[in-house]
């Protein structure tokens, strides 16, 4: 969703998206860059600076994932309080 507003490089990313490590970011990248959904691009600044941006690809899935990330935003204090109504039954 952060790349749907044009290109990002990776810090952007990491400040963007709370609670997600620089591990997982950088895995979650190639995964999306290897299934064609992002672009990669380097730039041969000093230093190096590099951009990810989503591919035409993206925009036959663009809506539903809209959709989605709008539900989990409503949804999430929702599904918070019944882990943890879950967990302090067990």
């Amino acid at each position: 969703m952060q790349l749907g507003g044009g290109p990002h490089r990776f810090t952007q990313l990491e400040r963007a998206i709370e609670g997600i490590s620089r591990r997982m970011l950088t895995v979650s990248l190639r995964n999306l860059e290897r299934n064609g959904l992002i672009t990669r691009t380097v730039y041969p600044d000093a230093p190096p600076r590099v951009e990810y941006a989503t591919t035409a690809l993206v925009e036959d899935i663009r809506a539903p994932l809209e959709a989605l990330a709008t539900w989990a935003r409503h949804a999430g204090p929702v599904i918070a309080a019944a882990r943890k109504a879950y967990d302090s039954s067990r």
